[in-house]
């Protein structure tokens, strides 16, 4: 039986045409090969499975290759390509930073520098890992590393940069590789597939590329995986269930029923859920994930954002314009909201199903929410008249012609009201005098006659001016002596008024009030200021209005002061604060402590 090879080491890239994803990288290091300017050492940095490795593999098997390609591509056919190929090459080297990171390591690795090639023209030392080095190897290896033999190129790997000393770093051309797309990952898939004679669809190797998560390595493997449960053939249920990933279909599901305002099938859509093995909060972030996509698909300019099979897609754009944004946005706040509270929770399982209920009223409260068409009311001249109801066609047929029968007052129009409420709030009859004005204007512009049955503006202002102010407040004319027994009583009654405030009442009964020398201003004085401008700000002026009229004198002027709280004179406690006030209460104190040179604390 032939030995079975994985994926990820059958098909590692052993040219630059065979690097996916990182065509910037390898046409840089082709162009330094061309021109020879070949740097002492390089950095890949970068997330797993993207060809840092495979790159440095490449980059040293091309700068020893004997007769280059056109398009700097090694040729595979002399020695050092055979040799590299065959494992026994004595020009690369690698060295596995993770398993030799101490300084002993560090110093064979210089002494291994010194010994020029057998075959080719550099020596090539690949140190994988490389920020598992200890400190104590880094400092080892930082004379050698800037200054190596003329034969000597390092490339050094990892996955994190940020724990790479800066003097490493600055003694490195760094390389960045980027994770690679979803698309790029399907399209070396499939042409996998067909070499390998399996049959896979379009979903299936999206559903394999998105859980690689930008990692060529780990899609081959999941490959490999999938092609041990399916067989020859791959599908897409084989492949959700072999690598236990969630249905589209449930999502798709959920928003339909969230749409629908129907919770009841969402909670037993996520007891569905549960009841496979999935983890909770691991459904929430694909719901953010199913939310995120829908909302990408309201604008057509961020339609590329999808990373997903064709078929796929246009499901989320159809479902996409079933839901509006305001929709969206909430829901996607709702969402990240219990994504983020759910391992606080002592209740994961009630706070997800609150989510989903949540989501199932979304769209019934922006119904409730949106504004109704206004009524609209004619208006004829000067003459706001109400719209008569509409009778059926039945109706109108048999009713006999007659003149229009004018509504009742109150119904016809809001403008009476606002009339007749002009004596209750402040400012409406300033309100219909403006309304009068505007009509006046109209009417001098095009007269037209008076509507029967009709309100005029002028008959709401004349109602209004002949109604007596009785929620306005009495102004006081009058100027009689205030004296200190008035007060005293007038400042009792008006305690027992404030039933709105009964705080207020307290601190008016608790306070005495102080009659000025010009005799009509009076001060009351409150324990703070936060209280001092809470009155000012709302009951200063009905406080001076009572007291006006209870007093009959127009003149009396009511002031909010703080009481000043006198700070007591602190006592010495400490025997150094003791000996200061000796000495500031008795200066003779002082002068026999000079005389007898004596120390006092």
């Amino acid at each position: 039986m032939e030995k079975f090879i994985v994926s990820a080491r059958k098909y590692r890239p052993n040219n630059f045409i065979g690097l996916i994803g990182q065509d910037s990288i390898a046409t840089t290091l082709k162009n330094s090969i061309k021109r020879g300017q070949l740097a002492h050492a390089y950095l890949f940095c970068g997330p797993r499975g993207v060809g840092k490795t495979s790159t440095a593999r490449i980059f040293a098997k091309t700068i020893n290759c004997m007769n280059p390609g056109a398009d700097l591509e090694p040729c595979g056919e002399c020695e050092s390509c055979i040799s590299f190929a065959q494992g026994r090459s004595y020009c690369i080297h690698e060295l596995d930073a993770a398993s030799n990171n101490s300084v002993d390591d560090i110093r064979l690795l210089t002494e291994k520098v010194m010994i020029p090639p057998q075959i080719g023209k550099y020596s090539v030392y690949i140190i994988d890992e490389v920020h598992m080095l200890s400190s104590a190897a880094f400092n080892a290896f930082l004379k050698t590393l800037e200054e190596p033999p003329a034969h000597a190129i390092f490339i050094l790997a990892t996955t994190e940069k940020h724990k790479i000393l800066p003097t490493i770093l600055s003694r490195c051309q760094t390389y960045d590789f980027n994770r690679i797309s979803v698309e790029d990952i399907v399209k070396n898939l499939s042409s996998i597939a067909k070499q390998e004679g399996i049959k896979a669809d379009t979903d299936s190797l999206h559903v394999i590329a998105q859980k690689a998560d930008g990692a060529m390595r780990d899609a081959l493997t999941l490959f490999d995986q999938c092609v041990a449960f399916c067989g020859t053939e791959i599908d897409y249920a084989g492949v959700v269930k072999n690598l236990n990933v969630l249905d589209h279909e449930y999502y798709f599901n959920l928003i339909e029923c969230s749409l629908a305002g129907n919770f009841a099938k969402s909670l037993l859509l996520f007891d569905e859920i549960l009841s496979k093995g999935f983890n909770a909060l691991y459904f929430i972030g694909g719901l953010g994930t199913h939310l995120r996509n829908l909302l990408v698909c309201k604008d057509t300019s961020t339609h590329k954002l999808l990373d997903m099979s064709p078929s796929v897609a246009e499901r989320y754009k159809l479902q996409g314009t079933k839901c509006s944004l305001r929709f969206l946005y909430e829901a996607l706040g709702h969402t990240t909201k219990c994504e983020s509270e759910y391992r606080q929770s002592g209740n994961q399982r009630l706070l997800v199903e609150f989510l989903l209920v949540k989501l199932a009223q979304l769209q019934s409260v922006q119904i409730q929410d949106s504004p109704q068409p206004a009524q609209k009311i004619p208006v004829t001249g000067t003459t706001l008249q109400a719209p008569v109801p509409e009778k059926p066609v039945a109706e109108q047929a048999a009713a006999p012609v007659a003149a229009p029968v004018a509504a009742p007052a109150v119904a016809q129009s809001p403008a009476t009201t606002m009339a007749e409420s002009a004596t209750e709030q402040p400012g409406a009859l300033a309100a219909a005098s403006k309304l009068a004005n505007e009509a006046d204007t109209v009417k001098t512009a095009s007269p037209i006659k008076k509507a029967a049955g009709g309100i005029s503006i002028s008959s709401i202002i004349k109602k209004a001016q002949s109604t007596p102010k009785t929620s306005q407040q009495e102004v006081v004319t009058a100027h009689e002596t205030i004296t200190m027994e008035k007060l005293a009583a007038a400042w009792e009654k008006m305690a027992g008024t404030q039933n709105q405030y009964p705080r207020l009442a307290t601190a008016i009964r608790q306070t005495a009030p102080i009659l000025k020398e010009d005799g009509t201003t009076v001060v009351f004085k409150v324990g703070n200021s936060a209280q001092q401008s809470w009155i000012e700000k709302n009951s200063l002026p009905q406080l001076i209005g009572f007291l006006q009229k209870e007093l009959n004198n127009g003149d009396l002027k009511l002031v909010v002061e703080v009481i000043e709280v006198t700070r007591q004179k602190k006592v010495p406690y400490t025997v150094y604060e003791k000996a200061d006030q000796m000495k500031k209460s008795y200066p003779e104190v002082v002068e026999i402590v000079k005389d007898l040179d004596l120390d006092i604390i």
